[in-house]
């Protein structure tokens, strides 16, 4: 897990400005360790109360934030997420993360994919294709049920347990293969066992004789961002076969993070001088 600093540099904005003042109140929301009130934003952004409520109200007419279910604290909206996802998606095209993604899947000989959690499922921001004729294709940009993949689960084991919770109460969980955990249950007492090892499997749950593995992509302050993950079919790689390649992919992925900051990191400010 990366150490110290913020993964993304939002340069203050002038509160001036109507788009300044909602900028300010969603770094507030993202920054804070646990959802904030409108007292808590009021003291977070040093803006007056009225205006820090009339800048929530207008952040969750367009989704971007949405309330608890006691109606008192605020937590990203659907729409947040969305932009957060398509955020992920333009990073993962820049040339320094496909060219991690490509070696990747040359040393490994499988099919690699770099996923974020949108609203109830996975979206699959970025992927390479192996060469083998006998592989799944998945176009970028498509879903995938959290509940039932790698990476589904390795997001949902990292959300806070009230959104968790929330999202899992959505609907009943449909089973897409025999292997599939629909239990809400079951599926805690995995998410413990991820959190604690690091990774998460996907044993032909998803599709028939289809295995994947996942980690996690962090950003500085140890939060999950993303999954990179690897499928492929059963017949040829077993899970355990692709637990022996972890390092690879925790190496990958840490990388990943560093040219993903190195993007944010505003340069150094020009001298009178240059």
């Amino acid at each position: 897990m990366p150490d110290g600093g913020q993964f993304s540099h939002i340069t203050p904005p002038d509160t001036g400005s109507a788009l300044g003042k909602g900028v300010t109140v969603l770094s507030a929301i993202l920054n804070a360790t646990h959802p904030p009130s409108l007292h808590d934003l009021a003291e977070a952004t040093d803006l007056p109360r009225p205006t820090v409520f009339r800048v929530v109200r207008q952040l969750e007419e367009t989704l971007l934030i949405t309330r608890s279910p006691d109606g008192e604290k605020y937590l990203v909206g659907p729409n947040l997420m969305a932009l957060a996802a398509d955020t992920m998606a333009s990073f993962t095209h820049a040339a320094p993360l496909r060219s991690i993604l490509n070696t990747l899947v040359n040393e490994i000989g499988e099919t690699c994919n770099v996923g974020v959690l949108d609203r109830d499922g996975v979206v699959y921001v970025d992927r390479v294709e192996c060469a083998w004729p006998l592989r799944l294709q998945i176009g970028i940009g498509s879903r995938a049920p959290l509940h039932a993949t790698a990476i589904g689960k390795l997001l949902l084991a990292h959300l806070p347990s009230r959104t968790r919770k929330r999202i899992m109460s959505n609907g009943p969980l449909k089973k897409y293969t025999e292997n599939t955990l629909t239990s809400p249950k079951s599926l805690e007492i995995q998410f413990k066992q991820i959190r604690r090892l690091g990774y998460a499997c996907n044993d032909q749950e998803n599709t028939a004789g289809l295995i994947g593995m996942a980690v996690p992509i962090y950003d500085t302050k140890g939060r999950v961002v993303a999954g990179l993950s690897v499928h492929a079919p059963a017949v040829r790689v077993s899970v355990q076969v692709a637990i022996q390649k972890l390092d690879r992919f925790r190496d990958a992925a840490r990388r990943m993070e560093l040219v993903m900051r190195e993007c944010h990191t505003p340069p150094a400010s020009m001298s009178d001088e240059d």
